[in-house]
């Protein structure tokens, strides 16, 4: 797998409990009840998919983390095969770390943040038992369920693609105008468009990675959005794949978006 696909996504939020009823609803994804205690006192929660796999996990912030900073929020992790490597290319970069660990049967991962301050994780997994061959299959640009796109608000989309493109097996050739803004800078990885890096970024707003998760119908999901406790900060719209989105805030403030076909009445 090449050093920059994703393989995996976590929700960070102060309740995971009551933010359950807004994903399943939305998207049918699945966060328990109860979860599995870490050593720092975090608790954390495998998220499951309408099809039995797993979306990504949501971490319970604890108190100290969010004294700390940390917010609510999605933060994808990146597949790369050289930790040292990287780190020592971001830093050089101007990323910021902010977590390097390895935790056995899993793998190592770091938690990093771009230099216009959008975190995201690197990690080097370890495969199941059994399965050395074995890849994440979390993000999937055409399932309902799956992450199905990534988009980089930043404030500076020139620099975050010098900085992404240099630590990744990134392609970003391919671009649509915005206008005064810059371009809409598209990301191809593994042979297949995952994101892209937007230049447009809400006035105040800190540059971060929003995901946008696949649903049968978006104007089901959008009702059931409202009706769980979430709010739209971009209503339904379609874009040029012929698919239809919108932007929401969970009940606990994360940041999250869903596409998909338009099959019911707006």
């Amino acid at each position: 797998m090449m050093a920059g696909f994703p393989i995996w996504y976590e929700l960070m939020t102060p309740d995971a409990a009551a933010i359950g009823p807004f994903y399943r609803a939305t998207a049918g994804l699945d966060i328990p009840a109860e979860g599995t205690m870490m050593p720092n006192g975090a608790e954390y929660r495998m998220i499951g998919r309408p099809d039995g796999g797993n979306a990504g996990g949501a971490l319970t912030l604890t108190p100290a983390m969010i004294e700390g900073g940390a917010m609510a929020g999605w933060l994808p992790y990146f597949h790369c095969p050289d930790i040292d490597a990287a780190l020592l290319q971001a830093k050089a970069l101007g990323g910021q770390l902010w977590m390097d660990q390895t935790i056995p049967g899993t793998g190592r991962m770091a938690m990093l943040s771009d230099p216009q301050g959008a975190p995201f994780y690197i990690m080097n997994p370890v495969p199941p038992p059994g399965m050395p061959d074995a890849k994440s299959d979390v993000f999937d640009a055409a399932k309902p369920g799956h992450c199905r796109w990534m988009q980089l608000d930043t404030t500076d989309a020139p620099a975050a693609n010098a900085f992404y493109t240099a630590l990744f097996d990134w392609k970003t050739d391919q671009t649509m105008p915005m206008g005064a803004a810059g371009d809409y800078r598209f990301i191809e990885c593994e042979g297949q468009q995952i994101g892209a890096i937007n230049p447009m970024i809400a006035e105040g707003a800190s540059p971060a990675w929003l995901l946008f998760f696949g649903v049968e119908d978006i104007d089901t999901a959008r009702k059931a959005a409202q009706a769980n406790g979430g709010t739209a900060t971009q209503d339904i719209h379609q874009v040029p794949s012929g698919d239809f989105i919108f932007m929401a805030r969970d009940p606990a403030g994360a940041a999250v978006a869903f596409v998909g076909p338009r099959k019911g009445a707006a």
